[in-house]
């Protein structure tokens, strides 16, 4: 490299400077951040959402009104709740096996349970989506950003194979390259990691509420059958 030439050393000019391998990296970790803000948003207005219908329903619910008008309300409701959902599911099996004659009351809680299980599951399901990608995110892009910049400091250095005498001048842009990659990489996995222990958090939260409301339901319903 002669004295006169200089590089840009601005961001985007290493950037666009670096190696198609680095570039690539640079981009697919630029696509892993995007879309784990797309759905740290996304889950962040779910969670909020789900709470709010949650603390909504059990105002009604403890409110001490008739539960077969709070089911036909649940069941015509198209924006439920994840505990209207439960309650719903619950509710339909109770009754439909309270309808069948000699049925025993341990094999209805025991229906009632299971109705309800099986919806608290699928909610469960849906609250946690994505949350493995953000968790994948969050390990993976330090490595991922890593490589490309062990990749970005080896070109560098195979260049120095052409030059007579090296100096600081001919690794440095070479490196400062290399290292945007680490960068990038930081960058995508941070908020992915914060995010991810947050949402997580919401979840075992809700998962509580919502086991202490399928618990307290089915007490309630058990008495009824007395």
């Amino acid at each position: 490299m002669s004295p006169g030439v200089t590089h840009d050393m601005s961001v985007l000019g290493l950037i666009t400077g670096a190696s198609v391998l680095v570039q690539l990296v640079m981009a697919g970790l630029l696509l892993a951040s995007l879309l784990s803000w797309y759905y740290i948003f996304l889950k962040t207005f779910t969670f909020k959402r789900a709470t709010r219908l949650a603390d909504e329903f059990e105002k009604d619910f403890w409110s001490g009104g008739d539960l077969n008008e709070l089911y036909q309300r649940a069941a015509g409701s198209r924006g439920a709740g994840t505990l209207e959902r439960v309650f719903e599911a619950g509710f339909r099996e109770f009754a439909k096996l309270r309808k069948q004659p000699g049925m025993d009351v341990a094999v209805v809680m025991d229906g009632t349970r299971r109705a309800m299980r099986a919806t608290y599951q699928r909610e469960m399901e849906r609250l946690e989506s994505h949350l493995s990608f953000l968790a994948s995110v969050g390990s993976v892009s330090p490595y991922v950003g890593l490589f490309g910049t062990v990749w970005g400091i080896m070109n560098s250095f195979r260049g120095l194979a052409n030059v007579a005498q090296a100096t600081l001048g001919h690794v440095a842009p070479g490196i400062a390259e290399a290292l945007i990659a680490t960068a990038m990489g930081l960058f995508a996995a941070i908020p992915a990691v914060i995010a991810y222990n947050r949402f997580a958090g919401d979840v075992n939260r809700l998962a509580t509420r919502f086991d202490s409301f399928m618990e307290e339901f089915s007490n309630i319903l058990q008495r009824q059958t007395h």
